[in-house]
């Protein structure tokens, strides 16, 4: 029976704990796996100890769709205690939002995946903390696409962003208590932390392996096969193609009007990437991109997991897009997670050159090895700071 971080802490939570004012991170998605909000439980195992709560990007109900839609500040409902905004007017904790706290608790669900912005709002949180001498604990929660495979090109520095503060790949393959570890080991931040590993996980465990339930810790990633795909579909963010906003669908829907999905399929050599099967089909996004017009495209349908590599599908699959409708397609201009000058995509991608290679039709295969001994490196590194086998 697997136990995530949260459950654990709350059976033996660490003795120094006694009578620390806390704090904690969280969203809807902190849940044990009786679907109890985190906030709730420790409340009860430690009555009034539980000061002040902080969300991240799209809000401590998740409500917020798309990016920069600020959530304000507010009041706990049930508990009666601040809740910060760490996605609004800042996001960089301020000293006055931790000064009610001691110890900042981390409950967050991470998909995996480079762009995802939880985990470098949980980085500033820690930048924080170091600086006026707060402790941080994350209770670890499972990376839903597996701690086996890591994808992708490494982040250059000259493109780091909220959507990428660290070199590290797409597919980072590391659990968010992992992730804080490499962050404050590697990177530099040095704060006092604590990590509280789950129970029962393993590596090679996607998030249907679980058996834990799956709350969506954003609004577009509704499933667990929605965030396995996310890795890869995520880059037509930085496109004018729908990446599936605004369907039941996100990200293992996407297309655009002008989409031949014969001709790409021409282009692609068929409908069968590596693991998974390209269904053509139509939808009509009710909001961003194309809301109300009908697109032409596809639904990945995810067939082998273990076989599917979602960065390097979508990096094909954006390479035939562009070689089959270039008069059409178009890269989305900025702002994007408030940058208003570099190119969404280039920030996605995390390096310039990158687009500009695709662009060229260079073949998705000689991009791998261009980036593989980075990754290689990458790899090793990683493993220091593994908690699971």
């Amino acid at each position: 029976m697997l136990r995530t971080g949260l459950e654990c802490f709350l059976e033996c939570p660490p003795r120094w704990l006694a009578g620390a004012r806390m704090g904690l991170l969280c969203n809807p998605a902190s849940v044990d796996g009786k679907l109890r909000h985190a906030r709730l439980l420790i409340d009860r195992r430690f009555p009034g100890n539980l000061k002040a709560l902080y969300s991240p990007q799209h809000g401590f109900f998740a409500e917020k769709q798309d990016n920069m839609i600020e959530s304000d500040h507010m009041i706990d409902p049930m508990l009666n205690i601040p809740v910060f905004s760490l996605y609004g007017e800042t996001r960089i904790p301020t000293a006055g939002m931790l000064d009610p706290i001691d110890v900042l608790l981390i409950d967050l669900q991470d998909v995996g995946t480079r762009v995802y912005t939880f985990i470098y709002t949980m980085s500033y949180c820690m930048e924080t903390a170091a600086r006026l001498g707060k402790r941080v604990v994350v209770l670890d929660r499972p990376n839903p696409v597996g701690g086996m495979a890591v994808e992708g090109n490494i982040l250059s520095p000259e493109y780091a962003s909220f959507v990428g503060r660290y070199p590290i790949p797409m597919r980072h393959g590391l659990t968010i208590g992992e992730t804080a570890r490499l962050f404050n080991e590697h990177f530099g931040i040095g704060c006092d932390l604590t990590v509280i590993p789950m129970e029962g996980w393993a590596r090679w465990m996607l998030y249907r392996d679980t058996g834990l339930p799956w709350v969506a810790p954003s609004p577009n990633l509704p499933t667990p096969e929605s965030a396995l795909v996310y890795p890869g579909q995520v880059v037509w963010e930085g496109t004018h193609v729908s990446e599936g906003r605004g369907t039941t669908q996100p990200f293992e829907l996407f297309g655009a009007p002008y989409f031949d999905t014969e001709r790409l399929f021409d282009v692609l050599g068929g409908a069968h990437p590596p693991g998974a099967v390209l269904r053509p089909c139509r939808f009509e996004p009710t909001a961003s991109k194309w809301s109300g017009r009908v697109c032409r495209g596809f639904q990945i349908h995810v067939t082998e997991p273990t076989a599917y590599r979602p960065y390097d599908t979508t990096l094909r699959l954006l390479s035939a897009v562009l070689a089959c409708h270039g008069d059409d397609f178009e890269w989305k201009p900025p702002p994007y997670e408030y940058e208003h000058e570099r190119m969404p995509i280039d920030l996605i991608l995390g390096d310039g050159r990158l687009r500009r290679r695709i662009e060229q039709q260079v073949p998705t295969a000689d991009l791998s090895r261009e980036w593989q001994a980075d990754l290689t490196g990458y790899v090793g590194l990683s493993r220091e700071v593994h908690l699971y086998t």
